[in-house]
């Protein structure tokens, strides 16, 4: 690698602005996770004033809810875990460039399985 690559300091601002951006898709994770939670506890609120006495069952709202917050740390952890590799890496010079994003795909893989999974919910289960 390039002796000067791993001194500039544009490289070591590149990775923090990328550990930011997981950081946002993170919080953003958990917040459409707390969403979803809070969503089925207003929905059972809201038609069991409706229906008169009969209880809705929203636990499957708030599993995903509490599945979705639990991504969301989970991915902060490893942003975080990865940015310290990739410094540390970046200050010895042996980073490698051009490597694929294994939580990047992992995570894309992760949300396209659930999306498949709530979209046949929708489609099939009323």
């Amino acid at each position: 690698m390039n002796d000067s690559a791993e001194k500039d300091p544009r490289v070591y601002f590149a990775a923090e602005r990328t550990l930011l951006a997981w950081i946002r898709t993170g919080l953003g994770l958990m917040g459409v996770g707390f969403a979803v939670s809070r969503f089925g506890l207003f929905l059972r609120e809201f038609m069991g004033r409706q229906a008169g006495n009969r209880v809705w069952n929203t636990s499957r709202s708030e599993w995903a809810g509490v599945i979705l917050v639990v991504l969301g740390v989970t991915v902060n952890v490893a942003a975080t875990i990865h940015h310290f590799h990739i410094t540390r890496e970046l200050a010895s010079g042996n980073w490698v460039a051009g490597r694929v994003s294994r939580n990047a795909v992992t995570l894309a893989i992760l949300l396209a399985v659930a999306g498949a999974i709530m979209a046949m919910y929708l489609l099939f289960i009323h």
